[in-house]
This record gives structure tokens, C-alpha cells and sequence, in this order.
């Protein structure tokens, strides 16, 4: 596997003080954001450095009953060969639930969801896993999520599922250090174990992010300051093999350069230490734990999932997943209030990802915009994407008769008109006069 060093997540609000970093060697960007053909200045001219650009997906769902959508997976494909980059990497998660497979509506979480551990679950993955790798261009990677809640019956431990995974797709594994900790926090998970079980000749690279613990529960936002225990999650990984890379994930409330500099000191900080531990039991140097992609076992067989597996997972994903964004009755073995928690989550981040596409809204609406998404999330699931999901929301608080201010009555709906035909409204004049006097005639 290509040493990557150290990195740290592109993001169009911080690219300027990525440029101007010291010691940065590759950076990783949220694939659904980059266009291939209109690629932003910044990772051009980080490329023209030198600097790895890794295209890191969100939306393939390989964790889900469904094969991957081939649309999906074209595009992946398009921005690692318009990056130059050396692996693409996506999550063990589900991301959407339904649809034909079980006769129900199609949901989307706008989340990653952590796929239960059982048997047909893992069928499923990896041969999703295969079928992604066959359309990429480059090596897969595929990382540990963090999750708010457990899968009831689970038939094997974390590090247990993520062997079994690699050694029989030869997929490599993007180990989250932060999300080991959220799950020691969430479900009670042993992160020394999960190491202890990992391939880690498997690893690709590895990510470290923070987070902040409320009422007992870790919320891993990407928004807050590594926190000491992923740290030492980290050295303990170190003092087991030397990761080809290690990336810092920032997502919201961006600190100055400065701070950001000093966590990436830190996180090197953890791996000399770790590295120091290695050293001093006597393990192989650094050099001789040189990482090399791990390849499927010749002797081990396919395990292709059947239709009646897809169909089992596709259920009780379904069932979760209408739990969590439409208000249906909790199925059996989940712990109601994680997933009262889980659920509340979804809607808040979906409050903040339309606030970020449709940024008017908010701007609208003001005070009014939280609270009035909130009640219409948790009676309308998402089923179009996010920008299908602030149209939506508008067109139904403007059915129910909100909001209360004429004013802003009027500018939401026009908003909505403007965005909700098959192509924008006209802004000339005598287009916006035509359309005004038309309105007049309907009213009399």
C-alpha cells in the first residue's frame, strides 16, 4: 500500500489555510462534493504540488440489501480518475432502506447507519464490496462508522466482521480511531480488542476526528477537538503497525489554522508514541512493517448473498429506518431510547444540511426555520435527497397554511416556484410582469 503521511480533510471553508499548512502530504474530499469536470482551484493547485487527493464517498450504502447503484458508482469512479488518486474509499453503512426489494417506499437516512453483524449482513457487504471493485478504477477502501445504537442478535464482534470482510474481498479497511471511541462510549465495545482483531496488514489509512459526549452518549460530530481518549486509541494502533496514513477529519466550527495545526501535532505526537512501544517490546521496526494490500484467500469460497438474504436485510432495515424518520413502531430488541436519540440526530443534521443547500430558507424563514423543519421531519422521511427535501419542506409548511407572516408567506413561496418547476423561472422583466399580472387574474 503507497505511505500516504499525514493528511487532513479538504473542505471548501478551510482549502485556503490547507494550501498554507506545513507538512500536509495528501488531503481527502467528500466525493458528492467535487464535480469532475469543475474541479475547484484549491485541490488543482494542491495536485500541482504534489499533494494526494483522495475522493472519500458518503452515499453508496455498500452496507445495504440493495447492489450498488451503477450511477453512483460511475461517478466515484469519475472523480478518482479526474484526482489522479490512488484508492477511492466509502463505509460499511446503509444510507437508504426500501423500494422494490420490500415492496415499501424508498428511504433515504441523509446518515450512515451501522449495518448489523450477522451473517447475511456480511454475505451482502461483500459481495456489494466485489461489485464496487470490479467498476473502480483504483483499490477500495471501506471504513468503520460510529453508531448510536446496536443491532439486536448480532452474530459477531467488530474486529470479527472486518476480517472476515477482508480476507475474503481483499478489500482494504479505512479505520476510524474516533469512531472506535464512540463506540466504547455507545455500546460498550473494547477498542483494544477491535485492534487486537483487525488484519492490520489491511489498513489503507486511518482517520481522527472529535466529538462531545451528551447525557451518556458520544456524538461523533466532526466539529469538535480530538479528545485524549482517541488519542491513545490511536497510539495503541501505532504500536501495532505503522498505518500508511493518518488524516485529521474536520467537518463544522472551524477553528483558526493554528488550532488545527496543533491537533495535527498531537495526532503525530500519539503515533511516536505508539511507535516507541513497538520498539520497546521488541516488535518489528517500522520499516519492516512495510503495509501491502491484502488479496482474498484463493481456498476461500465467494459466499455470494442469495435473494432471500438481500430480502432479510432489506426488512429489517426498512423497519429501522421507517422507525427512526417516520415515526413507525420500534421493532424488537432495539433499545427505544438510543433510538430516540438516533432519531432526533437524523433530524437535526437534516435541519443543518438543507440550511447548507437551500440557504435561503433560513434566511426566510429566521427564528421560524428550525423548529418548523423539525416538526415536518418527523412525519416526512426523506426520499429524494437533500434538495428534494428543502422543496418538499417548503411546499408543505406553505400547504399548511405557514408561516403565519404574510410577508414571508410570500417570499417562501416564491422560492418555492422559483426552484420547483423543471427549470428556472425567468428573472426579465417582462417574464416577471406576465407572471405577476397572471397571479392577479387567478385571485379574482
Amino acid at each position: 500500500m503507497e505511505r500516504l503521511g499525514t493528511g487532513i480533510g479538504w473542505r471548501p471553508e478551510i482549502a485556503d489555510a490547507v494550501e498554507r499548512m506545513p507538512g500536509i502530504d495528501w488531503v481527502e474530499a467528500v466525493a458528492e462534493n467535487v464535480c469532475p469536470g469543475h474541479l475547484p482551484d484549491s485541490l488543482l493547485r494542491l495536485r500541482e504540488r504534489g499533494v494526494t487527493v483522495i475522493p472519500h464517498g458518503v452515499s453508496l450504502g455498500l452496507g445495504g440489501a440493495d447492489r450498488p447503484d451503477e450511477g453512483r458508482l460511475t461517478a466515484l469512479a469519475e472523480r478518482a480518475e479526474a484526482l489522479g488518486s490512488p484508492l477511492v474509499t466509502e463505509h460499511i453503512a446503509f444510507v437508504r432502506a426500501g423500494g422494490p426489494l420490500t415492496a415499501s417506499p424508498l428511504l433515504e437516512a441523509g446518515h450512515l447507519l451501522p449495518v448489523p453483524r450477522t451473517r447475511d449482513a456480511l454475505d451482502v457487504l461483500c459481495e456489494n464490496i466485489r461489485i464496487a471493485q470490479a467498476a473502480l478504477p483504483v483499490p477500495l477502501a471501506v471504513e468503520n462508522i460510529a453508531a448510536l445504537l446496536a443491532w439486536p442478535g448480532e452474530e459477531m464482534t467488530e474486529g470479527q466482521f472486518l476480517y472476515e470482510l477482508a480476507d475474503r474481498t481483499g478489500v482494504r479497511l479505512l479505520i476510524d480511531v474516533a469512531n472506535l471511541h464512540t463506540n466504547h462510549v455507545n455500546r460498550g465495545e473494547d477498542p483494544a480488542k477491535a485492534l487486537a482483531e483487525l488484519p492490520v496488514e489491511a489498513i489503507a489509512y486511518v482517520h481522527v476526528a472529535g466529538g462531545i459526549e451528551r447525557d451518556g452518549v458520544w456524538h461523533d460530530t466532526h466539529a469538535h477537538p480530538v479528545p485524549a481518549p482517541v488519542l491513545a486509541i490511536l497510539t495503541d494502533l501505532a504500536s501495532r503497525v505503522s498505518p500508511p496514513g493518518v488524516l485529521l477529519e474536520r467537518d463544522d466550527n472551524f477553528p483558526e489554522p493554528a488550532v488545527l495545526e496543533r491537533e495535527l501535532e498531537a495526532i503525530q505526537g500519539a503515533l511516536t508514541k505508539g511507535w516507541a512501544r513497538s520498539a520497546a517490546r521488541g516488535a518489528p521496526s517500522r520499516e519492516a512493517q512495510a503495509i501491502s494490500a491484502v488479496g482474498a484467500s484463493e481456498t476461500t469460497p465467494a459466499h455470494e448473498a442469495t435473494a432471500d438474504a438481500r430480502q432479510r436485510l432489506g426488512l429489517a432495515q426498512t423497519a429501522l429506518l421507517s422507525a427512526l424518520v417516520a415515526g413507525t413502531p420500534v421493532p424488537d430488541g432495539f433499545d427505544r431510547v438510543r433510538l430516540g436519540v438516533q432519531a432526533r440526530a437524523l433530524g437535526v443534521k437534516r435541519a443543518d444540511v438543507v440550511a447548507k443547500v437551500a440557504p435561503e430558507l433560513p434566511e426566510i424563514l429566521g427564528e421560524l426555520y428550525r423548529p418548523s423543519f423539525l416538526a415536518y421531519a418527523h412525519s416526512h422521511p426523506m426520499t429524494g435527497g437533500y434538495r428534494r427535501d428543502a422543496l418538499d419542506f417548503a411546499g408543505q409548511l406553505l400547504l399548511s397554511g405557514g408561516p403565519e407572516d404574510a410577508e414571508v408567506r410570500r417570499e417562501l413561496r416564491e422560492w418555492w416556484l422559483e426552484r420547483s418547476g423543471p427549470a428556472p423561472r425567468s428573472t426579465r422583466p417582462a417574464v416577471r410582469l406576465a407572471r405577476a399580472t397572471r397571479r392577479v387574474l387567478l385571485r379574482r
